[in-house]
């Protein structure tokens, strides 16, 4: 599945990132399941509030670790397009 520049990714009603301080990590927590991700992912999520098309969530994620956004481009797509799969994104 590939993602268009402009899709919004979002998470969907439900599905919340928070940081579990007892465990000093990232989780994504869907109704029943819980996701544990590490930071970079977290940081992706962020930006990922329903406001932001794909495009800008990829400049996003380069400009924040000083990369090419062709570079990255499709790590994030990968990840984004297996949450997806998994119901816990909304494209």
């Amino acid at each position: 599945m590939a993602i268009a520049p402009t899709s919004i990714p979002k998470l969907p009603r439900g599905v919340k990132l928070r940081f579990d301080t007892v465990r000093d990590t990232w989780m994504l927590l869907a109704p029943e399941r819980a996701f544990q991700i590490d930071a970079t992912a977290a940081e992706i999520l962020k930006l990922c509030d329903g406001t932001r098309d794909f495009a800008a969530v990829v400049a996003g994620i380069a400009a924040a670790y000083a990369e090419d956004p062709a570079v990255i481009a499709g790590d994030v797509e990968a990840m984004l397009t297996d949450l997806a799969q998994k119901r816990v994104l909304d494209l």
